[in-house]
């Protein structure tokens, strides 16, 4: 990483932070970025960056981002959409939260993508890191809108891939399961149980994202387990749901009696 210049968004904690520190740690020059200006502050004081908080999702709010970024590092040579959300329910779920979901685990990707893309495909390089989560290759019961919008982040990054890839773009999509961030504290007890026992630190995430780059592999699975529940939802799709099912009516019917 020594020379590259890092964007990372929601890095003011969490696996944020950490892919920050890793990448600095490396010998990048990172931009921080978080809605919590405090944190974001916190973190790059903590780990020699810059911060440039705000919204990294709405169309306004990834301009003002990526144009700052590239004032404050000359360019941008990788950019980590990182920052999500993660409401709970179904449909019924109010659509403020769906729209929530969409706008910070999807479109902040795809805004990103297109102011980013025109530089990086005249100088034929360029890196962008999708924070995913194996929900995305999965899902996540209790939790319809973080499971379909992350889902559609995992879509969008294989097509970034599969678009231009001989054009020098390199795509990862970061798949963990449990991290102990704020997301699984607000998960609850459902989400502990289904996650709490082999939840990862960021750091350890981090450490895996640097190694997955060094060798250019798309899909980062810091849970390795993660590859056989994705095999197994793809050749045996029924099975998987049953036991999926099995799950939902084991931890999620009781949560609700």
């Amino acid at each position: 990483m020594t020379g590259q210049r890092c964007v990372v968004t929601g890095a003011g904690r969490g696996i944020g932070a950490a892919l920050a520190e890793a990448f600095a740690a490396e010998g990048a020059s990172v931009v921080v970025n978080d809605l919590d200006a405090t944190a974001a502050a916190a973190t790059a004081a903590r780990i020699g960056a810059v911060a440039v908080p705000g919204d990294a999702a709405s169309r306004d709010g990834v301009a003002a981002l990526i144009d700052a970024a590239r004032a404050e590092l000359g360019g941008i040579d990788v950019y980590c959409a990182n920052a999500g959300v993660a409401p709970g329910g179904g449909p019924e779920a109010p659509e403020a939260l769906w729209t929530a979901a969409w706008e910070v685990n999807v479109m902040a990707h795809v805004r990103a993508a297109e102011l980013l893309l025109p530089e990086w495909l005249e100088r034929g390089g360029g890196r962008f890191v999708a924070t995913v989560s194996a929900a995305g290759l999965l899902t996540m019961l209790g939790s319809a809108p973080y499971s379909v919008s992350k889902h559609a982040a995992l879509s969008f990054a294989e097509w970034l891939a599969a678009s231009y890839r001989h054009r020098g773009i390199k795509v990862h999509a970061l798949c963990p399961q449990g991290v102990r961030t704020q997301i699984l504290e607000s998960a609850g007890e459902l989400g502990q149980a289904l996650m709490g026992a082999t939840a990862l630190e960021p750091e350890q995430v981090a450490a895996d994202t640097l190694r997955a780059i060094r060798e250019e592999r798309f899909l980062i699975l810091p849970h390795p387990e993660v590859a056989d529940y994705y095999a197994a939802r793809a050749t045996d799709t029924d099975r998987w749901l049953d036991a999926m099912n099995r799950l939902q009516r084991k931890f999620v019917v009781e949560e609700e009696r």
